[in-house]
């Protein structure tokens, strides 16, 4: 049994999956599902930190899975971030569920299975695997985008997803099998082998590394490929839009720092010449300015977040491009992020469902107008929530941007001007962030306004709670995080 001790909390996912699926057919109460699915994640989640803290060494799998999954300190980070992220989003989905009177079991199981393939994903170490779970995990938020179906906003970021995401798969795959066409192999460290021994045709191995490279940027919504996000995030409920947020972008550049690292670490494809490099770079302005631009005009608050977050995935590029001169402080610094990324986005959209009730929602900026002054306990959460996403001290969200954009100066050259990009992109970022409180903290609702007010659920205050006291605890004492980052970096690259 030691021999499966690695993989523990994908089998703890993967058996509360079915527990809950047969739990739904029995079940009259469907809200208690939402306690059964964030007990059911969270501990996996806590088995995961358990054994990365414990610093022993994992035994490997048998050879039927170990040639397919990975048993390091990077997939157990990723299971604990994306088990956190599952666990808080099924709490803010029960409150938000039973408010709206929308209680169907089939969401949680969704998330499960989600959560599954998103773990999959990022413990992937063969091109099969990667896209076996890259597909369990797509195809559940496709139906959880959609799953309030007499929405005509949700059905149609649905389809856009779901066209947009097949052709992005599609590009991933072939571009996995020129891969295997220059090399022989669909194992990572088989294909970075190959390519280091120069015995490739060099065409193959660019176009290859090109398509699939396209194909994760697509995932974690960077410009150009971000096409599907406001209308996804707009389209679905405000629980999903906080799960896809923080699960499918954590578990994609999960297996971007994977494939990156094992698979294309040679000077042959990870030079600022004719390597991926410069790929990231481009990715990366293009993703923080016009994510950042593109945000300021919305008058939508989940559009404004949805921009927010292509600009997030363009300051975790950078952080990646720069790992090809300095290393470990640029990806551990990728892992803090998206773990200081996960609880601030949980943190705010929860705060975004807490903040209205049934009809009478927060949806523009103008129904959080003088929020803060007649629900200060409310707006406190949402608050700290985009000051993190910010990079506001002493929340998680600064010492993220911190830790990426110094990876970046160490890195040097033109990496330098590309962090100086980054922090301009960032104080665009900063208005509005910043417009949000100052709405809710100054502003009176216009005559005739539909006035925002707070549900009442347990569930989203606990999630709330949790997310917010994870926000500054990280903001606070970072190094604890920060040396599990540090370490799963170190044994990656090592």
């Amino acid at each position: 049994m030691s021999d499966w001790l690695s993989i523990v909390p994908l089998l703890l996912v993967a058996t509360s999956g079915l527990f809950i699926m047969l739990a739904d057919a029995f079940s009259k109460e469907k809200a208690e599902l939402a306690l059964v699915t964030a007990v059911s994640l969270g501990t996996a989640g806590l088995v995961a930190v358990g054994l990365l803290a414990s610093g022993s060494a994992l035994p490997p799998l048998p050879e039927v899975l170990g040639s397919y999954l990975a048993v390091d300190e990077l997939s157990l980070f990723f299971d604990f971030v994306i088990c956190l992220g599952g666990a808080l989003s099924a709490l803010v989905a029960g409150g938000y569920l039973r408010e709206h009177e929308l209680e169907r079991g089939e969401l949680y199981v969704l998330i499960v299975l989600a959560t599954f393939g998103a773990m999959v994903l990022a413990r992937s170490t063969d091109l099969l695997t990667l896209f076996l779970g890259l597909e369990t995990m797509s195809l559940s938020v496709y139906a959880m985008i959609a799953f309030r179906r007499t929405s005509a906003r949700a059905v149609e970021g649905a389809m856009k997803y779901f066209l947009l995401g097949s052709f992005a798969a599609a590009i991933l795959l072939f571009g996995g099998a020129l891969l295997y066409a220059a090399t022989g192999h669909t194992d990572f460290a088989g294909i970075g082998a190959k390519i280091g021994s120069g015995e490739v045709e060099p065409v193959l191995v660019l176009v290859g590394m090109l398509m699939v490279l396209a194909g994760l940027a697509f995932k974690v919504g960077a410009v150009p490929f971000h096409m599907w996000t406001p209308d996804a995030y707009e389209g679905a409920m405000t629980p999903v839009t906080g799960f896809m947020s923080v699960a499918v972008k954590a578990a994609a550049f999960a297996v971007f720092v994977r494939i990156l690292v094992v698979a294309l670490p040679g000077e042959e494809v990870a030079s600022m010449t004719s390597g991926w490099p410069p790929v990231l770079i481009f990715l990366s302005v293009l993703s923080m300015v016009y994510g950042n631009v593109a945000a300021v005009a919305q008058k939508s608050v989940k559009r404004m977040l949805a921009y927010s977050s292509i600009a997030h995935a363009g300051y975790i590029l950078l952080g990646l491009a720069a790992a090809s001169v300095v290393g470990e402080p640029a990806i551990s610094g990728v892992l803090f992020y998206l773990l200081a990324y996960t609880v601030s986005n949980i943190l705010a959209f929860g705060s975004l469902v807490m903040i209205g009730s049934r009809g009478k929602e927060a949806v523009d900026y103008d129904d959080l107008a003088g929020v803060g002054r007649r629900h200060p306990y409310v707006a406190l959460p949402f608050i700290i929530g985009v000051l993190s996403l910010m990079g506001f001290p002493p929340t998680a969200g600064f010492f993220g941007k911190y830790y990426v954009f110094n990876a970046a100066v160490q890195a040097g050259g033109g990496f330098v001007w590309l962090a100086v990009i980054g922090l301009l992109a960032s104080a665009v970022g900063a208005y509005y962030y910043l417009r949000v409180v100052v709405v809710m903290l100054m502003k009176s609702p216009a005559e005739g306004q539909v006035v925002a007010v707070p549900m009442k659920s347990g569930y989203v205050a606990s999630a709330l709670a949790m997310s917010g006291a994870a926000v500054m605890v990280f903001g606070l004492l970072p190094s604890w995080a920060l040396d599990l980052a540090i370490s799963a970096a170190q044994k990656l690259i090592g």
